[in-house]
């Protein structure tokens, strides 16, 4: 596997700290690979529509806010389990 380095904001930071019980490498990895199957989603769909770069991005958009908000509730299920 391959290791990459990722710049948050101390304060980011500091409530990620809050949370030792979250794996946080293994929430960010899981986040990522949603984004790829997300977006290779949307690809496909543009090519099998035949859409242009500016018709995908209100699709990528709305495909952005989904994954924040699943990733958000992700977070508040797995702290409210404890």
């Amino acid at each position: 596997m391959v290791n990459i380095t990722l710049s948050i904001p101390a304060e980011t930071k500091a409530r990620m700290d809050e949370h030792p019980e979250i794996r946080w490498s293994n929430s960010i990895r899981t986040l990522i690979e949603q984004k790829l199957d997300d977006f290779n989603e949307v690809e496909k769909l543009a090519k099998k529509l035949n859409l242009s770069e500016k018709d995908i991005k209100p699709i990528l958009d709305k495909v952005n806010s989904n994954i924040l908000k699943h990733s958000e509730a992700l977070l508040n299920a797995s702290n409210n389990r404890r």
